[in-house]
């Protein structure tokens, strides 16, 4: 179990810093999704690229 609690730890890593970037760098603004449309798709994505890289790392 303890392989998977770093997995995990890596996802949430790189969903936090995938939705701070977004975040920052997003114009409210600009285009027809909302902000926070595109900080839990990036969230989402973040996750399972960090969770998934960690896991085929090794």
């Amino acid at each position: 179990m303890g392989q998977w609690k770093d997995h995990l730890v890596n996802g949430v890593v790189s969903l936090v810093i995938s939705v701070a970037i977004t975040v920052w760098m997003a114009d409210d603004d600009d285009g027809p999704w909302d902000l926070s449309d595109m900080a839990l798709a990036a969230g989402i994505s973040g996750f399972f690229s960090g969770l998934f890289t960690s896991y085929f790392a090794k």
